[in-house]
């Protein structure tokens, strides 16, 4: 069982929504977990237009992708978002807030001019250890 605990530099300024850090010990596995979008059983787009459920899908597609082995939300220490407008950021916070209660891993956020097809307002990637 890895060991994953949040950390911070006296240095750095030390956010209470994420980790500017993660530290793992005694891991015995990496996911690497491509960026998740609103797909639907086709590959095609859900939720379009709806930001929150779009958001809602790509973290429970994080979600399915770790527990099939074996592990939980909590054995994700790092996540990049792509969102296509910064107007969202707080929408997202409310949506990772539900998956994430008490404080989200090591986070990027990142605004991109377009996702792989025009309707996907969010994409997030992670990575894992168990």
């Amino acid at each position: 069982m890895p060991k994953i605990e949040p950390y911070c530099s006296p240095n750095v300024f030390d956010p209470p929504a994420y980790a500017q850090g993660v530290r793992v010990k005694q891991a015995d596995t990496i996911l690497f977990l491509s960026g998740q979008v609103a797909y639907d059983a086709e590959g095609g787009v859900m939720h379009a237009g709806d930001f929150k459920a779009q958001a809602r899908a790509a973290y429970q597609g994080l979600k399915s992708l770790v527990e099939h082995e074996g592990g939980a939300l909590a054995n994700l220490v790092k996540v990049n978002t792509y969102v296509t407008d910064m107007r969202y950021r707080n929408d997202l916070a409310l949506v990772r807030q539900e998956f994430f209660p008490a404080r989200a891993p090591a986070s990027t956020l990142v605004e991109v001019s377009a996702l792989a097809h025009p309707d996907w307002m969010v994409e997030i990637e992670a990575i894992a250890v168990l």
